[in-house]
């Protein structure tokens, strides 16, 4: 019995009895595709086996460096950007407390991303917010030239050999890139970093659940023996390609079925505030692996209660265009009991005495009656614990559905050709060399 588990059953009113069967004969091709290799970007099928296959001895030196960063830093800094910290920056905020960096007697490092955008501003805070404290950064990138990662990394490097000296500075960057080649690589090769490994047959938003996630999931605290045994039970769970015996494969079987009545937007959405970020991980796996060739389901996210102060009136009455997926704690990790109060001018008299998460787990239910009314389709991932296991459990889920779900739709899932048209274009504007042509072009085009 899966670990996790998947709900359709407020889908009736939106897919038949006989849909999912006669979907089937699809899904068994699918299968095929993707474990013989059959299927485009076979290359890239790394994530499926990486649960039980990865580098012990590598897992071993995360684990030790995570050690000696917990040791001798007070911030530490991830420096990537889409599937190079999103994973990692979901994992952490999903495996500790809502306000984790600002908790006093803290026993690891306050842990922060940069590198995920171009905001000078967002950088000269972060470096002002380290200050004079001790720090180190693991930089993650398989090129070593991506602009926004790159930027970060020179920032903080020179902020690094200012503050500990060149030699120094080497003890305190951990470079995680491609085994063999590219300027990363090269740059700590020559300077002796500490070095971990982008897999080759892995595309960056499978990535979490190797170094690229990993060291700065261990550096926070989390327990990533535990997050690999969930995905690795996960793949075990995983395997028949029987929709009615895999919630996986039925998930993505379900998710195409809506897609071709019309659903073509899909609403990740959460009930914990520490899972929002969890939502932006989901988003660059399903958009970046199923927006091609025009078609494709479109990734959104939500945030409820929260969100149904601001988006909740379209989703219960605007355009019929969008389907819903519940990530849904069972068991919160912490809960706050409703006081009483003799006055009772707000009318929560008749909460008084109960959790805040029963009162939560009541107004999901009471969301998922309201939408599936107005003609809104909402199916429901439940998963027990917010611990490193279920999180395990929980991101294979959703690797092997989005692997499914794409060759159902018929484009391959683990390539991402669209992401490069605008860094030509910033490039060329930027005055970059080998870009002069289309730099004559875009300026021309601009100053019309």
């Amino acid at each position: 019995m899966a670990h996790i588990s998947f709900d359709s059953s407020a889908l009736t009113k939106f897919v038949h009895d006989n849909e999912l069967s006669e979907i089937q004969p699809l899904v068994t091709a699918a299968d095929k595709e993707l474990r013989e290799g059959t299927g485009a970007g076979n290359d890239f099928r790394g994530f499926l086996d990486l649960p039980v296959a990865y580098d012990k001895d590598e897992f071993a030196r995360i684990k030790a460096a995570a050690k000696k960063v917990q040791g001798n830093s007070e911030v530490f800094v991830a420096i990537g950007i889409g599937g190079s910290y999103l994973g990692a920056q979901a994992a952490i905020d999903f495996l500790n407390p809502n306000f984790y960096n600002q908790q006093a007697n803290r026993s690891v490092p306050e842990v922060y991303f940069a590198g995920n955008s171009i905001s000078g501003s967002y950088l000269h805070d972060l470096v002002q917010m380290i200050g004079d404290r001790d720090f180190s950064i693991n930089v993650i990138s398989k090129s070593g030239t991506t602009t926004e990662p790159s930027i970060a990394f020179r920032v903080l490097k020179a902020k690094l050999i200012a503050k500990y000296g060149a030699a120094g500075a080497k003890e305190r960057i951990f470079a995680t890139t491609d085994k063999a080649k590219g300027a990363l690589k090269t740059e700590a090769d020559a300077e002796g970093y500490e070095e971990f490994v982008v897999p080759d047959d892995i595309g960056g938003r499978f990535s979490v659940l190797s170094a690229v996630g990993l060291l700065p999931i261990a550096v926070a605290g989390g327990d990533i023996d535990q997050l690999m045994q969930g995905a690795a039970d996960a793949r075990s769970e995983y395997t028949n390609p029987d929709v009615t015996k895999n919630e996986a494969y039925r998930y993505a079987a379900l998710r195409n079925i809506l897609y071709r009545k019309g659903f073509t937007t899909e609403l990740l959405e959460n009930y914990e505030p520490n899972l929002r970020l969890f939502g932006e991980w989901w988003k660059q796996l399903m958009g970046e692996s199923e927006g091609k060739d025009q078609k494709g389901i479109y990734p959104s996210s939500a945030n409820f209660s929260t969100d149904l102060h601001s988006l909740g009136q379209y989703i219960q009455e605007g355009l019929r265009n969008l389907f819903e997926t519940v990530v849904k704690i069972d068991d919160a990790p912490n809960d706050v009991t409703i006081p009483d109060d003799d006055k009772n001018l707000d009318g929560l008299g008749y909460l008084a005495g109960k959790s805040m998460n029963y009162v939560n787990d009541k107004a999901y239910h009471g969301v998922v009656l309201a939408h599936t009314d107005g003609g809104v389709p909402v199916m429901t991932v439940n998963v027990p614990k917010q611990d490193a296991y279920s999180l395990g459990y929980t991101i294979y889920f959703f690797e092997i559905a989005v692997a499914i779900s794409g060759y159902l739709n018929g484009i391959n899932p683990f390539n991402q050709p669209g992401v490069e048209a605008y860094k030509k274009n910033m490039f060329a504007l930027l005055g970059r060399q080998g870009y002069e042509e289309l730099t004559k072009e875009l300026t021309a085009r601009l100053n019309k």
